[in-house]
C-alpha cells in the first residue's frame, strides 16, 4: 500500500482499486512499471462494499483468483459472503504491495498538450501527470431508477438495490421487487424467506443452471475460457452480440446462497412469490404491468440452451471429457398473468428497484464514447494512445464480468503495454 503520498507525475495511473485495478497493478509491478492506483474510497475492497448484508458471490470460491493469488481457503466450492470477498481483495492489495492512494477521487481526465502526449488527472488532492492511464472503475457507476418511480405514492418507500441492506430495515408490509436479474431474484428470495409478501416484476433475463453434467456451471465456463481456443471454441464475445445495447442487459441469474442453487422463477411462483410483468406505468397506487410474462419466463428457460449449452457440450465432446448426461428436470408451472396491481390493496409498503446501473464516465474529457456512453475500445485498448479500460462487463466476452475473466483481460492488457 502506498505510503509516499500522491505523486506529481508517474508513468502509469490506474483509476480504481477494486479487483480489476489491483489485478493490473500486480502485473505492472511484475513488469517493473512505475504506477499508482487511485481510489475514491477510504477502504480497499471495491464495489463489493456496496452490496447488501447477505450478498454472496454466485461463482464458487475457487473462481476468486487474481494474478498470483489463487484461492487458498478451506472450501473452494462454497460461495463467499460480501464481507469475505471484500476482505480477500484487501488482503490481495497487501500481498502485492499495491501502491494505492485511497480517498482520492479523479475529477477530470484530459489529454496533455505536451509533445510527448500523456494525460492530466485532476483529483480532489491535486493534479497528477501520467504517461498512460488504465481506467478500472467497472461498469456499475450510477443506480438506474426508471422515471415511473415518480408516479408512485409518497407513502411507498422506494430504494435501489444499491441502497438495500437487509429485510429488517424495511417498513412492515409487502415488497414489490422490480427486475429479475441476479440482484432482483436473490433479494426477492431473501425477503420471501423472511416471511414477506413479495411481488417480483419480471424483465427479460436469462437464467443459468447451478450444475450441469456433473459440475458447477462456472467450472465449464472457465474450461471454455481457458481451453476452448484449442478446439476453436469460445464464449460469446462482444463482437458477436446482435445489438451493442446487450452489453448492459441483466446478468443471467442464479444463487450462491444455501450452498448454491438455481433461481427458477417458475419455482419461485409455485413457492408463493407472485410474478408480474415489466412495470410499464403507474398512477398513484395503481401500477400497470406490461403483458408478456409467459414470454419472459420462456426466454429465461431457453437462455442457457441457446447461448451456452451448445458450446459446453461441444467442448466436452472434443476434449474427450467423461461427463454424465444432462439430468436436469424441467419445471413447467405456469403462473397467472398480472397486468394491474393495486399497491394499497396488495399491502405493498416498499418498492426495491433492481434495475441496474448506468455508466458515468463524465469525468473523462476525451472524445472516445459511443451513443450508450461506453468507451470505444478493442479488448480494453481505446482509440486514444495510452488510455485503456479494464473491468467493464463485456470488455471482451461474457466472462469479462467474472473474477477470473478480469484476470485474463488484465493479462491481455499487460502484454501490450
Amino acid at each position: 500500500m502506498s505510503e509516499g503520498g500522491l505523486p506529481k507525475s508517474v508513468q502509469t495511473v490506474v483509476v480504481g482499486g477494486g479487483q480489476a485495478g489491483l489485478a493490473i497493478s500486480s502485473l505492472l509491478r511484475q513488469a517493473g512499471r512505475e504506477h499508482v492506483v487511485l481510489d475514491r474510497r477510504v477502504r480497499v475492497g471495491g464495489g463489493w462494499q456496496d452490496r447488501w448484508d447477505e450478498f454472496r458471490l454466485v461463482s464458487p470460491n475457487w473462481g476468486a483468483a487474481l494474478p498470483g493469488f489463487a484461492y487458498d481457503g478451506p472450501d473452494p466450492d462454497a460461495f463467499m459472503t460480501r464481507d469475505e470477498i471484500v476482505a480477500r481483495i484487501a488482503r490481495y492489495a497487501e500481498i502485492i504491495d499495491a501502491p494505492v492512494e485511497l480517498g482520492t477521487a479523479v475529477l477530470r481526465l484530459t489529454g496533455s498538450d505536451q509533445p510527448g502526449g500523456g494525460f492530466h488527472l485532476e483529483t480532489d488532492r491535486g493534479t497528477v501527470i501520467a504517461g498512460q492511464v488504465i481506467v478500472a472503475t467497472g461498469g456499475y457507476h450510477v443506480p438506474r431508477i426508471p422515471a415511473v418511480s415518480a408516479d408512485l405514492p409518497e407513502r411507498i418507500v422506494q430504494l435501489h438495490s444499491h441502497a438495500y441492506r437487509n429485510e429488517t430495515a424495511l417498513p412492515p408490509g409487502g415488497v414489490l421487487v422490480v427486475g429479475s436479474g441476479q440482484s432482483g431474484v436473490q433479494i426477492a428470495e431473501e425477503l420471501h424467506g423472511r416471511g414477506r409478501q413479495v411481488i417480483l416484476a419480471v424483465g427479460r433475463c436469462g437464467r443459468l443452471p447451478r450444475r450441469y453434467r456433473g459440475r458447477d456451471i462456472f467450472e465449464w465456463l472457465k474450461q471454455v475460457v481457458t481451453r476452448g481456443a484449442d478446439y476453436g471454441l469460445s464464449l460469446p464475445t462482444v463482437a458477436t452480440l446482435p445489438d451493442p445495447r446487450l452489453r448492459f442487459a441483466a446478468v443471467p441469474h442464479l444463487s450462491g446462497h444455501d450452498g448454491g442453487h438455481e433461481t427458477n422463477l417458475r419455482q419461485f411462483a409455485a413457492d408463493g412469490i407472485r410474478l408480474a410483468g415489466h412495470v410499464d406505468a403507474a398512477d398513484g397506487e395503481r401500477v400497470r404491468c406490461a403483458p408478456g410474462l409467459s414470454s419472459s419466463l420462456a426466454f429465461a428457460d431457453a437462455f442457457f440452451g441457446e447461448r451456452l449449452q451448445p458450446v459446453i457440450d461441444t467442448f466436452i465432446a472434443q476434449a474427450g471429457i467423461d461427463a454424465p448426461p444432462d439430468d436436469r428436470e424441467p419445471f413447467d408451472f405456469e403462473p397467472p398473468e398480472v397486468l394491474d396491481l393495486d399497491l394499497e390493496a396488495e399491502g405493498v409498503s416498499t418498492v426495491i428497484w433492481t434495475s441496474g446501473y448506468r455508466l458515468d464516465f463524465g469525468w473523462i474529457d476525451l472524445p472516445i464514447f459511443d451513443e450508450q456512453g461506453a468507451p470505444c475500445h478493442s479488448r480494453g485498448i481505446s482509440e486514444v494512445p495510452g488510455l485503456s479500460f479494464l473491468g467493464l462487463p463485456w470488455l471482451h466476452d461474457q466472462a469479462s464480468a467474472t473474477l477470473y475473466g478480469v484476470s485474463r483481460d488484465a493479462a491481455y492488457l499487460a502484454d501490450r503495454w
